[in-house]
């Protein structure tokens, strides 16, 4: 990837235990605050602990230890803790963590996958060295599922026959490294009887492109997530355009949970046609349309 067109990674690095560091990206992140006192919500996931008030809006908060498995922080170790308020998914939420480390600067081409031992349980989504520590990023975007099951429904979306029939003339490529994000594309695309292909990391999608192309069944359309381990969505983007004749050039969408106008505007530098915040089915269909347009 050309010089010019690196995008370092800012991550925040953060205890749930005692034991190793997780990381969040910073582009997620919209403050870090000491804990508040809350508002309870009846009837709500035991993870969510209640409501602060923030910036004029109430903010659900979640323990983040208790929503990934581990031992609710008691009222004793509340009190130093700290809250991180997010920015994800086109909602504002607070999440409790243990304790704040710092903000660290890496780059996703260093970020490892996690095992396959893990299964699709774990909540980690890669992991990289930091100062010779094991470094696990949260998978946001699962845990939020897992919290707000209900989020994760499709909503239903009208098409007419016409643009059903213009979808299911494109060879669409999906990509996220989220097993959640994986399953709403699915969903939205299935649900239309749309056919597709779908990959877990930049890679094995820019491979399966290559191999399209060579087969004569070019990728028309390409939904990459950016925030993935090794080839990241802009680097994906970067190298499809810098491609020459290797690749018949399709529409790019990258989908993305960050609600960021600074992540919108580099998509637009690396080449992407448009840059969506997950997830509306509504929208990423629609999008998929205009590509077909200008096929």
């Amino acid at each position: 990837m050309a010089e010019g067109t690196k995008h370092p990674q800012k991550l925040l690095l953060f205890y749930l235990t005692n034991q190793r560091p997780f990381g969040l990206g910073t582009l997620k992140i919209r403050e870090i605050m000491p804990f508040v006192p809350l508002t309870k919500l009846p009837h709500s996931h035991s993870a969510v602990i209640g409501t602060m008030s923030f910036r004029g809006s109430a903010v659900p908060v979640i323990d983040m230890a208790a929503a990934v498995g581990y031992q609710p922080l008691t009222a004793e170790e509340r009190k130093t803790a700290s809250i991180i308020v997010t920015d994800v998914q086109r909602q504002e939420i607070g999440f409790l963590v243990r304790s704040v480390r710092k903000i660290v600067e890496t780059e996703w081409k260093k970020v490892m996958p996690p095992p396959k031992s893990l299964g699709d349980r774990a909540f980690i989504t890669g992991l990289v060295n930091i100062d010779d520590q094991i470094v696990q990023l949260l998978d946001v975007e699962l845990l939020l599922a897992r919290v707000y099951p209900e989020s994760v429904n499709p909503r239903e979306v009208t098409l007419t026959d016409v643009q059903r029939e213009t979808l299911k003339g494109l060879n669409i490529l999906l990509v996220d490294d989220s097993q959640v994000a994986r399953k709403q594309l699915s969903d939205a695309l299935d649900s239309k009887d749309v056919s597709y292909f779908v990959t877990t990391n930049g890679q094995d999608a820019l491979d399966l492109m290559l191999n399209a192309n060579r087969d004569g069944k070019p990728i028309n359309i390409l939904v990459s997530d950016i925030e993935m381990p090794g080839l990241d969505g802009y680097e994906l983007t970067f190298n499809v355009r810098d491609s020459g004749n290797a690749l018949k050039q399709p529409y790019i969408i990258l989908h993305t949970s960050l609600n960021s106008e600074m992540s919108v505007s580099y998509a637009k530098q690396v080449g992407a046609d448009e840059a969506l915040t997950k997830f509306d089915a509504e929208e990423l269909l629609h999008a998929m349309l205009r590509g077909a347009e200008q096929g």
